[in-house]
């Protein structure tokens, strides 16, 4: 049997005597704990920056089922750094981002607010950098304080890197995983691709999203991968941030002495 994703919540299923249809499970939703609350602008600009939820054509051999889990957004990061006027280390962004011109050259801030104090403070996106060097279009998304660009540069960890200030990613993200008719802790379950997809560079670490996926606890999850059942493309303790897929098999491979 193949199954592949479909759209409309339906997965199709063809064997070579006849083809029909299988509603697909109800789709679940991890999410964290502590999202925060965010202006209607930014939040329009985070739904509109989401992935199309259908993973891409073909599948590798073997592989009878395959699955899509998204690590979708539910806030923009903390940013951690000192406030001047109180012990707080917690701030937001304001929405804003302030240009000033001195002749040819501008400077570019991003504003952000301290969450006990209220204080703004700025944040240096671009220092006495000519004019010329900036796109117009990007120059235009500065000066009109667009949402999406507020979104891109609170998550820009390269950014952070520069101003020497940490992201907080707690309460960023949620996970919806759908893995329809499928028992993992079962040895003759059919093999199973998962593929997992990033709507903001959240670094989760691959075990919380496995145990998480499967509703499985941490050593039932670690006895798997250990075993060969999950293939991963990256170590269980790794974080991640990026898109990537994992395979489920039906037995672990076999040892060189054994094969």
């Amino acid at each position: 049997m193949i199954c592949d994703v479909a759209p409309a919540g339906v997965l199709r299923a063809e064997t070579p005597a006849a083809r029909h249809w299988i509603r697909e499970a109800p789709r679940r939703a991890i999410a964290l704990p502590g999202a925060s609350c965010l202006d209607p602008g930014i939040a329009e600009a985070m739904n509109s920056s989401r992935h199309v939820r259908v993973p891409a054509d073909g599948r590798g051999p073997g592989i009878d089922r395959k699955a899509l889990w998204v690590v979708s957004e539910v806030g923009l990061p903390t940013i951690v750094k000192a406030c001047v006027s109180c012990r707080s280390t917690r701030h937001r962004p304001t929405g804003k981002i302030r240009v000033n011109a001195n002749h040819k050259l501008l400077d570019v801030w991003l504003l952000i607010c301290c969450d006990l104090c209220g204080r703004t403070s700025k944040i240096p996106v671009h220092e006495r950098v000519n004019v010329r060097a900036l796109d117009n279009e990007r120059l235009l998304r500065f000066e009109n304080n667009d949402p999406a660009m507020v979104r891109q540069l609170t998550m820009d960890a390269s950014l952070a890197h520069k101003a020497a200030y940490q992201l907080d990613w707690t309460g960023t993200w949620q996970l919806d995983t759908d893995v329809p008719f499928y028992d993992l802790q079962r040895e003759d379950a059919a093999p199973l691709e998962v593929i997992i997809r990033f709507e903001l560079p959240a670094p989760v670490r691959v075990e919380k999203l496995l145990t998480a996926g499967f509703g499985l606890s941490r050593p039932a999850v670690r006895g798997m991968v250990d075993s060969g059942r999950i293939r991963l493309p990256l170590p269980i303790d790794a974080k991640a941030r990026e898109d990537f897929t994992f395979l489920v098999v039906t037995a672990a491979p076999l040892s060189p002495e054994r094969a």
